[in-house]
């Protein structure tokens, strides 16, 4: 499979594109470039994502931070702590960007883009740098819509595994009972580098395949997995992308 292609250049036709897939208009789009060129691409420092993907960073920590101080008012603040970390990890935010594929309209150089693709540091950064522009372009009430709407599943489920929601072992008691099967769980794929890789991860039931998710480790990326067959058993559609 040949390697993924990056834009030479942003036209206006792509950053029509790009905003409809942010569902977020900008009224400085050169905000929006800006957080779209990787500093291998950009003609000096300043005008490449890396001082976006700083200020990105602090508003969406921001933004995860006063959603969970909202929504779970009994939780303290060591478990707070736990599940901000994984929300904000590099491993979310890359997966935000592959579930947006908003890495189709970065601008990079050739060497950035490898065989299996771009390095999830570089995918996480882009997730963050849009994060500042939006913010930068619309204030905390735009940048905190943006977030919410789309890291708010992310919250979600990390708030679930930190008060103890095993949902491994929920499939496996559902699957003994049902059909007296274990379920095995297979890696169909994983990307980045040793320090910060992603995991893809399927569940298996008697030979069943399920919904496969992502995750920062295989044991999350298993969780994951299992919480999408419980969905699918159950007739529902899988909390988790498999892309």
């Amino acid at each position: 499979m040949p390697p993924p292609t990056t834009p030479s250049a942003l036209t206006d036709e792509l950053l029509d594109e790009c905003e409809a897939t942010l569902a977020y208009r900008f009224q400085n789009r050169d905000l929006l470039r800006c957080a779209l060129t990787h500093a291998s691409a950009a003609r000096t420092r300043p005008e490449s994502n890396e001082r976006l993907e700083f200020l990105g960073d602090a508003y969406l920590g921001a933004v995860v931070c006063e959603q969970l101080f909202t929504t779970y008012p009994d939780s303290p603040e060591g478990e707070l702590t736990q599940i901000k970390s994984a929300v904000v990890s590099r491993a979310t935010c890359a997966r935000m960007t592959r579930k947006l594929d908003l890495h189709r309209f970065l601008v990079a150089g050739k060497g950035v883009v490898l065989q299996r693709g771009m390095p999830s540091s570089i995918l996480a950064a882009l997730f963050e740098a849009v994060v500042a522009a939006i913010y930068l372009d619309g204030g905390f009430e735009a940048v905190r819509e943006f977030v919410i709407r789309e890291v708010g599943p992310e919250i979600a489920h990390a708030a679930q595994t930190a008060h103890g929601v095993n949902f491994k072992s929920v499939l496996q008691q559902q699957a003994q009972s049902s059909t007296g099967d274990t379920p095995v769980y297979i890696v169909l794929d994983e990307q980045g580098p040793d320090h910060s890789k992603c995991f893809q991860v399927a569940a298996v039931i008697a030979g069943r395949r399920f919904g496969p998710a992502w995750g920062p480790s295989k044991k999350e990326a298993e969780q994951r997995a299992a919480e999408n067959a419980l969905a699918q058993l159950a007739d529902q559609p899988c909390p988790h992308a498999a892309e």
